[in-house]
């Protein structure tokens, strides 16, 4: 493993990558691979320096270079194409986390939940599926598993990070849920927290909510096992979830997170359940 990988994934702080610890030498290695190029392409679309014809230019850079050898190619990419061969990946599998992340590029809006739907399916199910390859699994029906459960991981990541995504210029909330109740764009703008902007977020954590239940029922009980990463990451993100709907979603003025012994709680728990 290309050592950039393994300082990327720790430098991150990130849920996904404290998941890894239930994994194996190997599969941890890999999956550590994987989220690296995941951190990599996410930090070229979010970079301040670069213009967006520049990041365009690095996205596609990074397609051809799954698919082939390139001169002056990141030194990610032979570990990457490694993976592919590996696993028997569809290199176009992740193209389509590529093309989630360009999405920011020219979207900032979306007018409907079904149209941000394919926005999380790209940068959170799809990021699933290729998870769950190198997890291991048997049963076919774990591929819904994770499509489900990456839609309930990049909701919940929504509603937590709505602040954040309105200093950068974005709004994942769908334009449909803001007139739903009664909260306007300028009111979002505004920061205005009051009963309408608590009711919307409700009905977002809901549908959050619902994902992971759905995930939790499509779960086959022979994969549990193998799957105890993405149940770690599950758990997490409930208790995520559930302490912002305690505190009535200040996250205008708050940036929610569990603590390092929360979490490390929850990965126990997770361990000692199915193993």
């Amino acid at each position: 493993m290309n050592v950039n990988a393994a300082t990327i994934t720790r430098q991150s702080n990130s849920n996904l990558a404290l998941a890894f610890i239930s994994l194996g030498r190997e599969r941890r290695r890999d999956i550590t691979i994987f989220y690296a190029f995941c951190r990599v392409i996410d930090d070229i679309v979010d970079s301040s320096e670069l213009s967006v014809a520049a990041k365009r230019l690095q996205l596609a850079e990074w397609r051809n270079v799954l698919r082939a050898v390139a001169p002056g190619e990141p030194a990610l990419a032979p570990d990457m194409r490694a993976l592919i061969d590996k696993y028997s990946l569809s290199p176009g599998m992740i193209e389509e986390i590529i093309a989630g992340v360009e999405m920011d590029l020219s979207i900032s809006r979306y007018a409907t939940f079904d149209e941000l739907r394919l926005y999380c399916y790209r940068v959170a199910s799809v990021v699933g599926l290729v998870s769950i390859e190198i997890f291991g699994y048997r049963n076919p029906a774990c591929k819904e598993y994770a499509i489900q459960l990456g839609l309930a991981l990049q909701t919940t990541n929504i509603i937590r990070d709505v602040g954040k995504d309105l200093r950068a210029g974005r709004i994942y909330l769908a334009q449909e849920d803001l007139i739903r109740f009664g909260y306007s764009e300028a009111a979002l703008q505004d920061r205005q927290y009051n009963e309408r902007f608590v009711r919307l977020m409700k009905f977002e954590a809901a549908r959050a909510r619902d994902f992971f239940a759905q995930a939790a029922r499509l779960l086959p009980p022979e994969d549990r096992r193998s799957m105890v990463a993405a149940e770690i990451m599950s758990s997490v993100y409930r208790g995520l979830l559930r302490r912002m709907e305690s505190d009535n979603f200040r996250v205008f003025e708050k940036d929610y997170r569990l603590n390092k012994l929360e979490k490390a709680g929850r990965i126990v728990a997770q361990l000692l359940k199915n193993f």
